[in-house]
């Protein structure tokens, strides 16, 4: 003997089995369990029967809606196993074909010029150090004897920060690595050597600066430091770093509001596709009393000297690149050249 329930049960699993898609399948759901749908108008049908009979027709239909999402479920099963298998067919790999190697990695050419004047700096006794690139407006300007409305700072117009560091300084992106001169002497006794690579940030984007760009300070503080000696470390740097005791150097005079006297340092190839021509490779100086005593030291007694050199500039004149905006495009066949 049948119930009536069986006929109900019957379509679902017919209208199911006839869905040949997730959409088509929700469809003959909504016939049977929708707002509108079998099980929806039986359920509406309690409120007319007795409590003892309600009781036993609910009991009645929540099975039969089991049942029904029984049949559901195992039509979606069907349908999502269905879908994968036409997917495993579609995308069969052929596991006899020489695999793909993985692409190998190389060194920025920048990261390549720092790590080169990392080395050769560590050759000679230098430290290297390594600080915020968010710094306060004091570390940044002030003790480098640049005070507030100092119109240098203008020649380093920076990108400010809406906040405060704990003692209420104002923060922004360093313009230069030489905060680190700074920070470093107020925690070293001397003789300091010390060089201070990283990244940097100024307004600026053309062939030859970019808003990010990378520094190197060079700074020694002793008590018998001289201008000979920044000329003697930075020319046989530039030696070291080229690989070739063909070129010149000069150091003509300048203003930095860090050190006293200024110098800026040119460098001139005398063999090879760029010689001849005088090209700026960085600025340079005697450290300024004024930021000696920032550093907590005596400027009767210490002098010292620094430099801060740009590693893009260092790395086009190493690799002959012409635009600066290259290093940073990302374009692959450019980097790859400096990893074959």
């Amino acid at each position: 003997m049948t119930s009536p329930d069986d006929g109900l049960i019957d379509q679902a699993k017919e209208q199911f089995a006839h869905a040949q898609d997730a959409a088509a399948l929700e469809n003959a759901k909504a016939r049977f369990l929708g707002k509108q749908g079998a099980l929806t108008a039986l359920l509406k049908g309690l409120a007319q029967l007795d409590p003892e009979r309600k009781r036993a027709e609910g009991a009645r239909i929540n099975q039969l809606k089991q049942q029904i999402e029984g049949l559901l479920n195992e039509r979606r099963a069907q349908l999502a196993q269905a879908d994968l298998d036409r997917r495993l067919a579609a995308e069969t790999i052929d596991v006899t074909l020489p695999g793909r190697g993985r692409g190998t990695g190389g060194i920025h050419p920048v990261i390549r010029t720092w790590q080169r004047v990392e080395a050769i700096f560590r050759s000679i006794g230098f430290d290297v150090a390594d600080g915020p690139e968010i710094e306060n407006d004091w570390t940044n300007f002030t003790a480098l004897n640049n005070p507030e409305n100092h119109p240098a700072r203008s020649m380093q117009d920076t990108f400010y920060i809406d906040m405060q560091d704990a003692g209420g300084l104002p923060l922004l992106l360093r313009t230069h690595t030489s905060p680190m001169q700074v920070r470093y002497a107020r925690m070293h006794k001397p003789p300091i050597k010390v060089i201070a690579p990283g990244r940097t940030y100024r307004v600026d984007s053309d062939a030859t600066h970019s808003p990010m760009f990378h520094q190197v300070e060079g700074l020694w503080v002793a008590e018998d430091i001289s201008f000979a000696d920044l000329k003697g470390v930075y020319t046989n740097f530039l030696r070291a770093f080229f690989e070739t005791d063909d070129l010149s150097v000069r150091f003509r005079p300048s203003f930095f509001p860090f050190t006293e006297p200024s110098a800026e340092i040119d460098m001139m190839f005398t063999s090879g596709p760029n010689r001849g021509r005088w090209l700026e490779i960085s600025g340079s100086g005697q450290v300024h009393p004024q930021v000696v005593r920032n550093f907590g030291l005596d400027p009767e007694r210490y002098i010292g000297f620094a430099f801060g050199s740009g590693l893009e500039r260092l790395t086009m004149l190493r690799y002959g690149v012409n635009d600066l905006r290259q290093f940073f495009e990302g374009d692959l066949r450019f980097l790859r050249q400096f990893n074959s």
